[in-house]
């Protein structure tokens, strides 16, 4: 009962914290629309992002997964996929997005930018190399891991770029909602991939992540500004999944960890990043108090 908690909880704030970018995309859209899509977006969009994306997704890879196997056997295919997925994710916001730099180091490698596809292909090269001494099927799987990092991150930068369009009031209220939940679909790959470090259980990462993504919605629509006032969250959130990828392709390679391993990993990156957030929203107010 207690892992199944931990478990729980850990998965609903991973998915919390991967998703405020789309959470604060998802808001400014909002903001245009007429109440009953709104409440169509917070109603049905929440089954459709919880059953239909965050439900039969996970379903889909361990059945693919399977492929006839126990699953326990196809388990270091399924991590390493995922692995190579989410640290590339993690190596795009380090090397590439602008941030609010948490350390000195981030403005640095934000600087050197153009290094990224670089250390990113040498890492996907060694995971390779290695996979093929253990077991050709793992070097599929952390091809197919990186294909979809550059599908949909490129769809996420392209939703980014049509972030202003969508603002526009002369664009429908229906063609929004649909790109709300294509966007949604996307993001939340992120969400459901990780999951996979922390269970192999779909029922708990039904829950988990079910969870997150209502918690996510909520704070769309009625406390977006609290999540923007932290500014180093999205740091943290990206901190968390890529340390989250490198354990599942440690794992895929032999490496066993404890149950609670993973979730202890995203509560202490995230108050880490919180307490950095609340000190420098409270050295904010000192400054306005001595002008």
């Amino acid at each position: 009962m207690l892992s199944t908690i931990v478990i729980i909880f850990g998965l609903a704030l991973f998915e919390v914290i991967s998703s405020v970018d789309n959470a604060i995309v998802n808001a400014h859209i909002l903001s245009t629309l007429p109440d009953k899509y709104k409440k169509f977006f917070t109603t049905w969009g929440l089954v459709i992002a919880v059953v239909m994306v965050r439900g039969l997704l996970p379903f889909i890879i361990l059945f693919l997964a399977k492929s006839g196997h126990s699953i326990d056997s196809q388990k270091p295919i399924l991590l390493l996929g995922g692995g190579v997925y989410l640290f590339l994710v993690f190596l795009s916001w380090f090397f590439m997005e602008e941030k609010k730099y948490a350390f000195l180091v981030e403005g640095f490698i934000h600087r050197q930018s153009m290094w990224f596809y670089a250390i990113s292909s040498i890492a996907l090269t060694a995971v390779v190399y290695f996979s093929l001494r253990v077991n050709p099927a793992l070097a599929l799987s952390a091809s197919i891991g990186a294909t979809a990092f550059f599908i949909t991150d490129g769809f996420k930068k392209n939703a980014e770029e049509k972030e202003k369009d969508l603002l526009s009031p002369a664009l429908s209220a229906i063609s929004k909602i649909l790109f709300l939940e294509i966007l949604d679909a996307s993001f939340s790959i992120d969400g459901v991939v990780g999951a996979f470090a922390f269970t192999l259980s779909v029922p708990l990462i039904l829950l988990g992540n079910g969870l997150g993504a209502l918690i996510v919605r909520e704070f769309t629509v009625r406390g977006i500004d609290t999540i923007t006032r932290f500014a180093y969250l999205k740091n943290g959130a990206m901190y968390s999944i890529g340390s989250i990828g490198v354990l599942m392709v440690l794992e895929a390679f032999g490496g066993n960890y404890p149950f609670w391993l993973a979730p202890l990993n995203t509560f202490i990156l995230l108050g880490v990043f919180l307490f950095l957030s609340i000190r420098e929203i409270e050295d904010a107010k000192k400054a306005q108090n001595i002008k």
